[in-house]
């Protein structure tokens, strides 16, 4: 906040409740949660939501995360990864998202499956780079020991001693569910992350992550959190822009 008022030279009302949203956490919690990536960074949680998020992921094998855009559900995914690789603890680290967009063929891109790929897959390039320089980046990738890939690229596999991260995966259908979940070896960790309220699947066509949710809540060793427009730690307008549209759609379906 105060890095923000010396820039700006004074707070709104607005300025001053979204920095208070954004410091809900004392700073013990913050520090005994920060995650050590390749960078020289600390990756910490900003708010109570996100705290238990990291809590999940680190309690359980496998996590399902749901929440708005910005809440860093995708963020704190990656930077788990990148700490259990950095620590050893795995061997490679898996990242994937339903192209819904390319029907899962990505045939209407021109180039090669790299280039088709990368549009698509970009905001996990994005957390990635964060978190390590883009050099060891490349050298993990050319090694295999990171991929980023399309959904369908997972089919057939077993993944042992990884950290897989399925991203969007409010638009997997049940069968592509079923089969992300199966991919699970032995030592690995899995981290399912979507936005239900954003889903881009044919109409009448049910979500697998909600159905997956639903049918796997009470198995001891899976975890699911929630976050909310209170976990947002984007640009301020970003929380009043999905509480905006929320309202909208809450008036639409009452009508």
């Amino acid at each position: 906040m105060q890095k923000y008022l010396i820039k700006h030279g004074s707070l709104t009302t607005n300025d001053v409740n979204f920095f208070l949203t954004q410091s809900d956490l004392p700073l013990t919690a913050e520090t005994s949660h920060a995650i050590t990536v390749y960078s020289s960074k600390l990756v910490s949680p900003s708010t109570k939501g996100q705290l238990k998020y990291i809590e999940t992921m680190l309690d359980n094998d496998l996590t399902f995360c749901i929440g708005p855009a910005g809440t860093g559900k995708t963020y704190l995914a990656v930077a788990i990864a990148v700490s259990m690789l950095k620590k050893k603890q795995i061997r490679r680290i898996v990242l994937a998202r339903p192209a819904v967009e390319a029907g899962e063929k990505l045939g209407f891109l021109p180039g090669d499956i790299q280039a088709k790929v990368n549009p698509y897959l970009r905001p996990l390039f994005d957390a990635l780079e964060d978190m390590m320089d883009f050099a060891l980046m490349k050298k993990f990738m050319e090694l295999d020991i990171i991929e980023i890939i399309p959904l369908a690229f997972m089919r057939g596999r077993t993944l042992n001693e990884a950290a897989i991260i399925c991203d969007e995966a409010q638009n997997t259908s049940a069968l592509q569910m079923l089969m992300v979940l199966t991919r699970l070896g032995h030592g690995s960790k899995m981290i399912i992350t979507g936005d239900i309220t954003q889903i881009d699947l044919p109409a009448g066509q049910r979500s697998g992550m909600v159905e997956a949710i639903e049918t796997l809540r009470r198995i001891k060793g899976i975890g699911s959190v929630e976050l909310t427009q209170k976990d947002i730690v984007r640009h301020r307008l970003v929380q009043n822009i999905v509480r905006a549209y929320k309202k909208r759609k809450t008036k639409s379906e009452k009508t």
